[in-house]
């Protein structure tokens, strides 16, 4: 569930260079094999896709942080390559060696749609010590911390002769997926034997920052009533996505939210909002399409953060997060993960209070 990809790449993008660590048209060095089981329990070796490029990267199946984000990038970029992406084998290998069931494996799949790819996309694990052994020859670093499995978000290029040609990073950027998705399938393109055009990806090249006080989301469940951040409008809104567990579900844990509505509307605290963040839903429209019964059983107004941009300009780092915000639309008060009403409550009332001296009302 690694946050952050490697800084020296972070590096190529200040100075302008683009997402990319391209090592050139010289050949590089040859990627290390590997055998392990797919998410069918089918053997995998690397070899075995000799002749195709390959888009390698390493994926934790319970993540919920920048994971999500490398396969939506990566399916996104697929489209945009044509019949050419038919040339093109996507490999993850799990980095939770905790969780390796090919029933992990194929949840992972199914929740981030990457089962439309088909046969193009192989979801591998193995036993401890292969999967250190992957790691290692690629240089993964993979570490336990707070409960959260971190490593390097990166997806690797291997061309059809077997050689490692680049690594690109996955932002912890929700607006930047598109772009990303973008430059990812150009990189792919240029490995490609025969090179064929590549088509736009949607939003891509959307890079100009909104300003906070012209969002204005729409309220699904209220049939286009509009919910506005900033420009005088405070708000506690939690971020989340549909795919994270069945709707059933998903409503119990928004329930808080719906019982911190009431509270607020009596101390005349901030409103409560969900937010969906849908540039990492795998099915946007399946996704929206649920919203306005998820807010009907919630009472708590639901919207969409289509492009991402909401939930860059709110810093926001995971799914489920919640965010405070003032009229002005500044971070109040952030948390990691599900609260219980009495602990959201608690919190509010807290980050409330310890601005009561800056500000004379939320």
């Amino acid at each position: 569930m690694g946050r952050w990809a490697r800084i020296v790449i972070i590096a190529v993008l200040a100075a302008g260079i683009g997402y990319l660590v391209w090592r050139g048209s010289q050949p590089g060095s040859a990627a290390p094999g590997f055998v392990l089981h797919d998410q069918n329990g089918q053997l995998t070796s690397l070899a075995q896709f000799r002749g195709k490029v390959v888009a390698l990267t390493f994926l934790d199946p319970e993540c919920q942080q920048i994971c999500p984000l490398t396969s939506e990038t990566l399916l996104r970029a697929l489209p945009a390559l044509g019949p050419a992406a038919a040339n093109v084998e996507i490999l993850g290998v799990n980095v939770n060696a905790a969780d390796s069931s090919s029933a992990a494996l194929q949840a992972y799949t199914r929740e981030h749609g990457m089962d439309r790819l088909g046969a193009r996309w192989r979801f591998l694990s193995g036993s401890p010590a292969q999967l250190a052994r992957v790691w290692h020859d690629y240089d993964i670093h993979v570490a336990v911390a707070e409960g959260d499995i971190q490593h390097e978000a990166e997806v690797i290029l291997i061309d059809p002769a077997g050689r490692e040609r680049a690594v690109e990073p996955t932002l912890m950027s929700y607006g930047a997926v598109s772009n990303e998705a973008q430059i990812m399938a150009r990189d792919i393109n240029r490995l490609l034997p025969a090179q064929g055009p590549v088509q736009a990806v949607a939003n891509a090249g959307h890079q100009a920052p909104t300003p906070l006080a012209s969002f204005d989301l729409v309220d699904f469940e209220k049939s286009g009533v509009p919910v506005q951040f900033g420009a005088g409008h405070a708000h506690l809104a939690v971020f989340f996505a549909r795919w994270q567990a069945p709707a059933p579900e998903l409503a119990q844990k928004l329930a808080p939210l719906g019982a911190y509505a009431a509270a607020a509307g009596r101390r005349n605290w901030p409103m409560p909002v969900a937010v969906d963040e849908l540039s990492t839903e795998p099915s946007p429209e399946r996704a929206q399409a649920g919203l306005a019964a998820l807010g009907a059983a919630t009472h708590v107004p639901m919207v969409a953060d289509e492009t991402g941009e909401l939930a860059d300009d709110l810093q926001v780092g995971d799914l489920p997060w919640y965010v405070l915000t003032s009229p002005a639309g500044a971070v109040v008060w952030s948390h990691d993960g599900w609260l219980s009403a009495d602990a959201l409550n608690h919190a509010v009332a807290a980050a409330l209070s310890a601005t009561a001296g800056a500000a004379p009302r939320l």
